[in-house]
């Protein structure tokens, strides 16, 4: 898929224009829907509530699984806002795709390998981070004498970002061929809609479901790669 994204130069920064909208678009979506879910809070949940709490219940399961002790209290909160933010992002291309004079301005980020590769930076980050202060830099440091421990570090930022990005990025540009064929003109264009119209209506439902593993697996794979540097063996 050879798209075009605006740029916006400040000085030796250059933005894709595309990407920082949709991840503004996502950070939004995100607070209202939370902001929503949890208006008029009350002792025994219903409706909403409900629904958020499940969630909240979901990520905090994936943190526990990899993270019984107390350990795992502190990235409760981070593995259920990394777990949202995912999916909503891994949505929008689906059903919004903006394109103007052959520019794109309007994606999936996580269709984009420097977003999931950011996102995996995050989480690897963090996990350096927790690694010394639950070890004290000198213990942490030792675990690198082995050169094994280095190509992993490596492998787990590829598998964690490149995963994310492959199938997002699949999943629009099979969306965007069952469209431009649902809309071809001609006779082939009026052979061909009713057969584009409904698989992509079938695939679009596909995606929805696949962004939701790929959003369930990326928090599972973060909360792996943290449980096993800040929790002391």
């Amino acid at each position: 898929m050879n798209d075009k994204y605006p740029e916006l130069q400040i000085g030796p920064l250059r933005f894709n224009l595309a990407n920082d909208i949709g991840l503004l678009v996502a950070a939004v979506v995100v607070f209202l829907l939370v902001y929503w879910l949890s208006r008029n809070p009350k002792i025994r949940p219903d409706g909403k509530q409900n629904l958020l709490e499940w969630v909240i219940d979901f990520t905090n399961g994936i943190v526990k699984g990899e993270m019984p002790g107390t350990e795992g209290n502190k990235f409760k909160l981070f593995s259920f806002t990394m777990f949202l933010f995912v999916i909503v992002m891994n949505q929008l291309g689906l059903f919004i795709n903006v394109n103007v004079n052959g520019y794109t301005w309007f994606h999936s980020p996580t269709a984009n390998p420097l977003i999931t590769m950011t996102l995996a930076s995050i989480v690897l980050i963090l996990s350096h981070y927790y690694g010394v202060e639950t070890n004290g830099l000198g213990g942490y440091l030792k675990s690198y004498l082995n050169p094994i421990n280095l190509i992993e570090e490596f492998t787990n930022f590829m598998t964690l970002s490149l995963r994310l990005y492959g199938n997002i990025f699949a999943g629009e540009i099979l969306v965007m061929l069952l469209r431009n064929m649902a809309l071809s003109g001609g006779l082939t264009g009026i052979l061909a809609f009713p057969f584009g119209f409904v698989f992509e209506m079938v695939w679009q439902v596909f995606s929805v479901f696949i962004g939701s593993i790929q959003a369930y697996i990326f928090v599972i794979l973060g909360s792996v790669y943290m449980s096993h540097k800040a929790v002391k063996e």
